[in-house]
């Protein structure tokens, strides 16, 4: 079998990255617990090449903001699957995401961010 990656790109203001990866390495503890054999985020340093499209206009970050890209992975897509139907209703999750989805200061919008799935190829 093939691993299988989920990926994604969101953008966080600067001034809650702190608290993002707080809460970020909470949730890579239940992703691996539930399946995933790699959780990895990473935040935006060189975002532009002449000729492409960045990840900035991708999820149409403002100045203020920073990307954060990140992949699971795991050792199939038929437990990424099993893991995806487990983590949103794992009881922890709802209290440590609570911080950033928070509707008085909202850190995290999902409506700004990529996602996909996807198979190996190399």
């Amino acid at each position: 079998m093939s691993k299988y990656i989920d990926g994604f790109a969101l953008p966080i203001r600067k001034e809650h990255i702190d608290e993002y990866q707080q809460v970020a390495k909470q949730v890579a503890a239940v992703w691996k617990e539930h399946g995933a054999i790699e959780y990895c985020e990473c935040v935006g340093d060189d975002m532009n090449l002449e000729g492409t499209r960045s990840f900035v206009n991708a999820v149409n970050a403002n100045e203020d903001e920073v990307i954060v890209f990140g992949w699971v992975t795991f050792p199939s897509k038929e437990l990424r699957d099993m893991a995806n139907a487990k983590v949103p209703n794992d009881p922890r999750m709802a209290e440590i995401v609570a911080p950033l989805t928070d509707a008085n200061r909202l850190i995290f919008d999902a409506s700004r961010m990529v996602y996909g799935g996807f198979n190996t190829l190399v």
